[in-house]
Order: C-alpha cells, then sequence, then structure tokens
C-alpha cells in the first residue's frame, strides 16, 4: 500500500502533470502510466526510452488518454501545441537506427505495423493509406529513396504516409547570423522540438534547437496542412520509432502537450540524464560492417521499388500508330525534369482547358511552355495527334510554334515556345503591369491579325483556331504579339467544309451561330477576333460582370449611336493616341462581331483595312445593330437567342464542351 502512494506521488511530483484534461507537463517520466508497447520503457532515471540499444526493435509510447482534436462531432479542427527533449544515442556514433517520430493517431493499437525505415507507424500494405488518420513529425536518421527521403538527417511532416508532405535537413534559425545551422539528429546530444499547429488558418510549425536554446523565432518547417480528412473526433498523442541492424536508444526526457494554447514549458533543471555508451574497439568494428551491410542491402531493395516506380512514374501512352510521329513526340520523362516534376513555382497560367507550366528541356536548355490537357484517348485520338503534328509544321512570325506533343494515361501535353513576357490579357487586365502605349497595341493587333491570315488563307490546311483571345496571344521579349494555344485548333482543306460538331472556345469570344451549327469556320475566328479588337482598344473584357452584366459590343456600339465612340477606349492611354487608328479598330471590331457571318470580313481584308491599303466601308450604327431581329431570324435564330446578350449566354451552358 506504500508504495502506491509513494508511486502516486512521484507521478504528481516530478511529472508535474497538471489537472485539466486538455494539458500535460513531463519532466522526466517517472511514476507515468502511458501506454507503451514493444522496445519502449522507463528508466529508473526517468528517461523514457522509445527503443534502446538491446531490445526489440520497434516501441510506442503514447498518453493514456484521447483528446479533442475538434470543436464538437464532426466540427472544426482545433489547434494545438507540443514541445518536447529527444537525444539519439548510438553505440557507435558512425551509424544510427532509424529515427523517432512524435504521433498524433487515431488508435494506440500498431501491432501490425514494422520496424526499420516504416518507423513502427505503417507498413507495406498501409503505407499511405487515407484510413490511417496519423500525423507525424519524423526525426529520420535513414535515407529510404522508396519513400523519397531528402538524406539521413532531415525533419519531415507525414500525412498517413512515410512520403514527407515537407522535408528539411535538420538544423535550427540562429537570429545572430540569420541562418540556419546544421545539426545531426544522431549526435547523442539532447535537441528540443516544437510542434504548432493553428486550426483556423490550417498552418503547422515545427521548429527545433539544442536543448536549452530559447525557441528559435523562425521554424523549420511551415506548411499548410488540411487535416479535416486526417483528424478525428478524438486522437491519442504519442511517440513512436524503430531500430535497423543497428540499435540505437531513441530517448524522450521531458514533453508538454496543449490543445487550444501554447504547450508550456519544459523545466530542464528537472530532466532526466542522456545515456553514455561505451564499447570496445573489437564489437565496435563489427556493428560498423554489420551496419554497413544491411545498409547496402537496405539501398539495394531500396533501390529496385524506386525503379519500378521511376517506371511507373514516366509512363505514357504510346500506340504502334503515333511512331512516324517521333520528331514531334516529347518523352514524359523530360517534360517532367524540364518543369521541376508540374511545380507550382514553374506555372505560369491556369485556362480553361489546362494549366501551363515553363520549362527548360534537359538536353538543349531550350526554354518550353508545357500545356497540361485532360483527353479521352478513346475519342478521335489518332485524328487529334495528326492535326498537332500538322500544326507543328506552322511557320509564322505572329504565330507561337507548337513543338510537339506527349500523351501519358488521362492527359496531353502540348510544348510550345516559350514567350518571355507572358500573355497581353495580363497587360489589359491587370493594374500591376505596366499600361500598353497605343502605338504597343496597335502593333500587336496587326501582327494577330497577319498570324490568322496565315491560318485562315495563306498556309498549305486551313487552320481554325477556336479560341482567340487575349490570354491566348502571347508577347516574345520585344512585345510581339504571338497567336498561341492550338489545342482546340482544326484543320481541313481549302474548298471543303469543316466538320467539327462541338462548341468550344471562351464566353464573350464565340460566334453566335456555333449554338445553332456547331461549326466552327474561319467566320467564327473573325468573331473572336473582333472581341479581341474591341478588348484591347477599351481594355476591358468582352463581357463584364460586376453590378450588371455588360456586354463590351453592345457598349461600344451604342457610345458609336450618340456620336462618342472613341469615350469607349482605355482610360490609360489618357487620349495619348491616333484618332483615326482608334476609330478604326473600334469600328473594325464591331463589324467583325456582327451577328451575321456573311457580313463579317474575311482576314485578308481586314489586313488591309489595318495597313490602310483599302478604305474602311461607310457603315451606320444601323447596318450593325445586333439586336435587329430580322438579321438574326434569316439565320434561323429561335426566340430564345435573338438578342446579343441572351446568345452569349446561351454559350457559356456549351463553352468547354470538346
Amino acid at each position: 500500500m506504500a508504495s502506491k502512494i509513494l508511486g502516486i506521488f512521484l507521478f504528481l511530483l516530478v511529472a508535474s502533470s497538471t489537472a485539466k484534461d486538455d494539458t500535460f507537463t513531463f519532466n522526466g517520466f517517472r511514476g507515468t502510466n502511458f501506454r507503451l508497447d514493444g522496445a519502449t520503457y522507463v528508466n529508473p532515471d526517468g528517461l523514457l526510452l522509445v527503443t534502446d540499444t538491446v531490445r526489440e526493435k520497434m516501441g510506442h509510447a503514447f498518453y493514456p488518454s484521447p483528446f479533442q482534436f475538434r470543436s464538437s462531432r464532426g466540427g472544426k479542427i482545433l489547434s494545438f501545441s507540443s514541445t518536447f527533449v529527444f537525444a539519439m544515442v548510438s553505440q557507435f556514433t558512425e551509424v544510427s537506427g532509424c529515427g523517432l517520430a512524435f504521433v498524433v493517431s487515431a488508435t494506440t493499437n500498431l501491432s501490425a505495423v514494422l520496424p526499420d525505415q516504416y518507423i513502427g507507424l505503417f507498413n507495406k500494405e498501409n503505407n499511405g493509406n487515407s484510413s490511417n488518420h496519423v500525423l507525424a513529425i519524423e526525426l529520420d536518421t535513414l535515407q529510404n529513396l522508396e519513400f523519397g527521403d531528402i538524406d539521413g538527417n532531415h525533419v519531415g511532416i507525414d500525412i498517413n504516409s512515410l512520403t514527407s508532405v515537407s522535408a528539411r535537413t535538420a538544423s535550427y534559425y540562429d537570429s545572430t547570423t540569420n541562418q540556419f545551422k546544421k545539426l545531426s539528429l544522431a549526435s547523442g546530444q539532447a535537441m528540443q522540438v516544437w510542434v504548432d499547429y493553428e486550426g483556423d488558418d490550417m498552418i503547422l510549425n515545427v521548429t527545433l534547437s539544442p536543448v536549452e536554446t530559447p525557441k528559435p523565432n523562425q521554424p523549420l518547417l511551415s506548411s499548410i496542412v488540411n487535416l479535416s480528412n486526417v483528424v478525428s473526433d478524438s486522437m491519442y498523442v504519442g511517440f513512436t520509432s524503430a531500430n535497423a541492424a543497428f540499435f540505437t536508444a531513441h530517448c524522450v526526457l521531458g514533453w508538454s502537450f496543449k490543445m487550444n494554447g501554447t504547450a508550456p514549458a519544459i523545466d530542464y533543471k528537472k530532466l532526466p540524464p542522456v545515456p553514455q555508451f561505451k564499447t570496445s574497439g573489437r564489437s565496435r568494428k563489427l556493428a560498423i560492417w554489420l551496419t554497413v551491410a544491411s545498409t547496402l542491402l537496405v539501398v539495394l531493395a531500396s533501390g529496385v521499388v524506386v525503379f519500378v516506380r521511376r517506371r511507373t512514374k514516366y509512363a505514357e501512352l504510346l500506340e504502334d500508330w503515333e511512331r512516324e510521329y517521333g520528331p514531334h513526340r516529347f518523352s514524359y520523362k523530360d517534360l517532367f525534369k524540364a518543369t521541376n516534376g508540374f511545380k507550382v513555382k514553374e506555372l505560369l497560367g491556369i485556362g480553361g482547358f489546362g494549366m501551363v507550366y515553363r520549362g527548360v528541356l534537359p538536353t538543349s536548355n531550350i526554354q518550353v511552355a508545357v500545356k497540361r490537357v485532360s483527353h479521352d484517348s478513346k475519342q478521335g485520338m489518332k485524328e487529334f495527334v495528326a492535326e498537332i503534328v500538322s500544326i507543328g509544321q506552322l511557320r509564322h512570325r505572329n504565330v507561337v510554334q507548337l513543338l510537339g506533343y506527349c500523351r501519358r494515361k488521362g492527359e496531353l501535353l502540348l510544348v510550345y515556345d516559350y514567350m518571355p513576357n507572358a500573355s497581353l490579357d495580363k497587360f489589359l487586365h491587370e493594374r500591376s503591369k505596366p499600361t500598353l502605349t497605343w502605338a504597343q497595341r496597335f502593333r500587336i493587333i496587326k501582327g494577330v491579325a497577319s498570324g490568322l491570315l496565315y491560318l485562315h488563307e495563306d498556309w498549305e490546311q486551313v487552320v481554325i483556331h477556336r479560341d482567340i483571345k487575349a490570354s491566348n496571344v502571347l508577347l516574345d521579349s520585344e512585345m510581339n504579339g504571338r497567336l498561341g494555344d492550338f489545342g482546340l485548333a482544326r484543320l481541313y482543306e481549302h474548298g471543303s467544309v469543316p466538320q467539327t460538331t462541338h462548341v468550344v472556345g471562351t464566353i464573350g469570344y464565340i460566334a453566335p451561330e456555333l449554338g445553332r451549327t456547331g461549326k466552327a469556320t474561319t467566320a467564327t475566328d473573325v468573331f473572336a477576333y473582333g472581341a479581341f479588337l474591341l478588348e484591347v482598344a477599351c481594355g476591358r473584357r468582352p463581357i463584364e460582370s460586376k453590378s450588371e452584366q455588360m456586354v463590351l459590343v453592345d457598349w461600344v456600339l451604342e457610345n458609336w449611336k450618340k456620336g462618342s465612340v472613341l469615350a469607349t477606349c482605355d482610360p490609360r492611354l489618357r487620349e495619348e493616341f491616333s484618332v483615326a487608328e482608334m476609330e478604326l479598330v473600334l469600328k473594325l471590331g464591331l463589324l467583325c462581331s456582327h451577328p451575321l457571318p456573311a457580313a463579317r470580313p474575311g482576314m485578308r481584308q481586314v489586313m488591309q483595312f489595318l495597313d490602310g491599303d483599302a478604305a474602311f466601308p461607310e457603315l451606320t450604327p444601323a447596318y450593325l445593330n445586333f439586336s435587329i431581329l430580322s438579321l438574326l431570324e434569316k439565320e434561323g435564330f429561335d426566340d430564345y437567342i435573338m438578342s446579343f446578350p441572351s446568345t452569349m449566354a446561351t454559350m457559356s451552358a456549351v463553352s468547354g464542351a470538346m
């Protein structure tokens, strides 16, 4: 009876655990009632050894009671904070075990896990499963290629998997030098870790430093981590560790934890001592050789796994009929490397049909733009790829060259020349960009018209772009406009009838007849070019929805009726433009946007107007009145799409279909 009372007294005095159920502090672990298994035990000094140098190869230690990690059943994730002091002590300093992890887990039953590289946390079958409900902060001292480890001395954030979502070489921020200083996790020295999660902002910070060093003001890791699908209503907190062929003592000296607040400070003076080991030179050499041999086997096995995974990672779709397009086909591996694995930092833009990344081809060091587009390989892919390869033969100073393609699983990758000044759209609509002068805009307008004339009339086949808009006009190093993104383009022979039957394009640029026929023609490209002309001149998108919807073409036409067409030009130009050129562009934009295809000019005629080789016809606003019902009725439009604005609204329902 006396021994039980003494045990309770020591637990209350030494462990210093608070009476609250949302926090605790342990300065040593004598008298604790943790859930321990495997190699884990508390030595007489109060040191928690998750694994040691003589026992089993893995162990676990969990606080006995779970914590409420959600505000209510299924509610929002709560904030939490924890800090602990640890040390990893090997019998032989040259080699170490697998590391230690701080764990937030839905269960304490980890009986099916494996030691070695799995650090007693997962096994081959469940590693990566969303059903694990595990968050771990790993202190990893063995590089495992199969998990993509950055090195053999790093800190990582793991979500249901040993492939870290964020990792960094073990180090701490020194405020005196404003730099991170490297630490060796397996040095045998005591170190402290802080784990802080902000539930509202979903930010997880992990900070590391030598023991008794004040907490650095910059964390080692800071990541946005959404735990909504990871954290259950109640979760356990604890530690797990494992050894490989060579045993290491993975020790925890002190630990504190708190929900919705900052974890209490650890009293360094009350912490148990770090163990020291001594061995003979002979046994030391033997252990080193055994460890080296074991490590080589692990590396070899990992290498095989990595090889298989790399084959899968870079797997492509390549059918026999594509072999004739060899020079135009890129390997997925090259494109993956060129874009640094399609990392966010290489992202140039996001469109309705895919994401565009900047890349540098590994063999030639040529800069390219890579667009990833979803596709269905069962529907006309052979014909589609044939058209892509044909488009790759286009050569014009105002057309971005399509260099080639790659097919992989459910996506198509299109490779283009890289344009350093990105898209015209950014210069027209992003206030952070400098304002383009009228001279620059007029040159771009003429350049795009020249490129379209080449596509429609001067190349060996007719190329219908089908997605002409400011964001698909790219600017080279000299700010020349080049028509790009041919992912939706279609080809047909001169004199033949287009066969496309699906409406694609972008709302505001889609010709009204597409809703009835579904067939793209050179006239539908001209319509989109008309919307583009007004966008460049006015600095406004074809359709804007603010307090009420504004259709640009209607607004320009209405001002022309009032005799104030110049009032629609971009105010950022500050009237520093040629009045004759501005009026020409505005009226030409209206003419190209005529609701009747036959009333629109061809691109050769457009070029003649822009070059001054032909006089622009004397038109009245009435000729271009897009709401004249008789004109639309002659084209067979029903009552639902009689007016131009409603026609454009109808197009939104079908734009984006392929």
